[in-house]
């Protein structure tokens, strides 16, 4: 297996890139390799200075960066050279098992629908994120920011996404998909969300567990989160708002610890044709180590081919 990693994505890339890639060489099993893509000279004088030699890992030299900032359809057509542009070639041409960015996230969103192309019958890819509970496990939300803007058909195809992943990479053998919304009645809620559980309920896809609310989020209610873009970034913004101010007030305790995305490192582009993890751009070493190891788990679960299957022979809701 190799997993590319894109070493000068990120605020404090390369150098807590190439620390979170040491990190994550020492706990590799046999047969993974890890690929950094990037500014070979720098990144190299970074693997140096954390103890290890040009042999543990392979290089691919680069030129250019994306900005944080720049525009994602541009930046991908004009910096040719850039560590995103060419992570997502050589994933294309398979040279590469999965790809690992803390770069622009708009940029890897539109690199990933032009290299490796979404799935036949995903409407809109989506990207997740994970949710801790205080009894311990844990669910997945999604859409987290991809998709502002959704029609019903395209959040129940998020919760066959989610519950594709919740089972293959997470391990639950049954998930309890829910429909975010402001009350449990299934006439509560927005046009979209009202229209999205009438497809929900009547499905044999899924195990829909009906609407979620808000408090839901840390009950142990549901496995899966469906909700649009726009209404999961603010939750998710909201667990890391909680965790950060318990931080400077020096309050310790294990389930606020679980809210650090630092444990989590990325969220896999959930309905493309192969492995993409999209990274926080404020990672460390420690997210950057547990991105490499996200980018594993979906890539020994072929989780891309699942869907693929789960896909190809899906009738589509009625209305």
């Amino acid at each position: 297996m190799k997993i590319g990693f894109d070493v000068m994505g990120g605020d404090y890339a390369p150098k807590e890139a190439i620390a979170g890639a040491v990190q994550a060489f020492k706990q590799l099993n046999q047969g993974e390799r890890i690929v950094l893509i990037g500014d070979k000279e720098a990144a190299l004088a970074q693997v140096i200075e954390n103890g290890l030699t040009e042999a543990d890992f392979d290089f691919v030299h680069t030129t250019e960066v994306i900005g944080m900032s720049e525009h994602p359809t541009k930046a991908i057509q004009q910096k040719r050279n850039s560590s995103i542009s060419i992570g997502f070639g050589m994933l294309a041409q398979k040279q590469i098992d999965a790809f690992v960015s803390a770069g622009n996230t708009g940029a890897m969103l539109v690199g990933a629908m032009f290299s490796v192309k979404p799935i036949e019958g995903v409407i809109r890819p989506c990207v997740t994120a994970i949710v801790p509970k205080p009894n311990g496990k844990f669910g997945l939300l999604l859409d987290a920011g991809a998709n502002a803007d959704c029609k019903p058909d395209v959040l129940y195809q998020f919760g066959i996404l989610g519950h594709l992943m919740t089972k293959h990479v997470m391990g639950i053998e049954n998930p309890r998909v829910g429909l975010v919304s402001i009350g449990e009645e299934k006439e509560k809620g927005n046009l979209v969300t009202i229209s999205a559980h009438h497809i929900m309920e009547e499905t044999d896809v899924f195990n829909f567990v009906g609407n979620v609310e808000g408090r839901d989020f840390i009950a142990d209610k549901a496995d899966v989160y469906v909700c649009e873009g726009f209404v999961g970034n603010i939750v998710l913004k909201a667990f890391e708002s909680v965790y950060y101010v318990l931080k400077k007030r020096g309050i310790n305790d294990d389930y606020f610890e679980s809210m650090n995305y630092e444990n989590y490192g990325g969220t896999p582009i959930l309905g493309v044709n192969a492995p993409v993890i999209i990274g926080h751009g404020i990672s460390n070493a420690k997210a950057f180590k547990n991105m490499i190891f996200s980018a594993r788990d979906v890539v020994n679960s072929n989780l891309c081919s699942v869907i693929r299957e789960a896909f190809k022979n899906l009738v589509p809701p009625t209305q």
